[in-house]
C-alpha cells in the first residue's frame, strides 16, 4: 500500500470516527461501539503509516535531509582514523558463593515454674 493510499484511508476513518463520536456523546451505545472498533482499525493503519513514512523518507529523501547527511558523512570519514585501543582489564575471579546464615528456631518452649 502506498503512503498516499494510507493517508486517504486514515482521513476517511477519522471522519467516520468523528461522526460516531458526536452520536455517542448523545448516548447512542451502538455509536460508542463503532468508535471503539474504529480506533482499533485506526491503530493498525497508523502503524502502517509510520512504516511507510519512514521508508519513503529513507528512499526519497528531501533536499534538507540530503544537505544534512553530506556533512555528517564527511565527519564520519575524519573520525574513522584508527586509534589505539586501551588494553582490556583482566576480569576478577568470582568469589566462592557463601551459604546463607541460618538461625535456629527454638523447638520447644522452656518450662515455666508455677508459684
Amino acid at each position: 500500500m502506498a503512503l498516499n493510499d494510507t493517508i486517504k484511508r486514515m482521513r476517511e476513518l477519522l471522519g467516520g470516527i468523528a461522526v460516531d463520536l458526536e452520536k455517542s456523546v448523545g448516548g447512542n451505545k451502538a455509536a460508542s461501539q463503532r468508535v471503539r472498533t474504529s480506533t482499533i482499525r485506526l491503530e493498525k493503519i497508523a502503524k502502517t503509516y509510520r512504516k511507510e513514512s519512514i521508508q519513503s523518507e529513507r528512499s526519497g529523501g528531501s533536499k534538507k535531509s540530503a544537505a544534512k547527511k553530506a556533512p555528517a558523512k564527511a565527519k564520519a570519514k575524519v573520525k574513522a582514523k584508527p586509534q589505539a585501543k586501551p588494553a582490556a582489564k583482566p576480569k576478577a575471579k568470582a568469589a566462592p558463593a557463601k551459604k546463607p546464615m541460618m538461625m535456629k528456631r527454638p523447638t520447644a518452649k522452656l518450662p515455666v515454674k508455677k508459684a
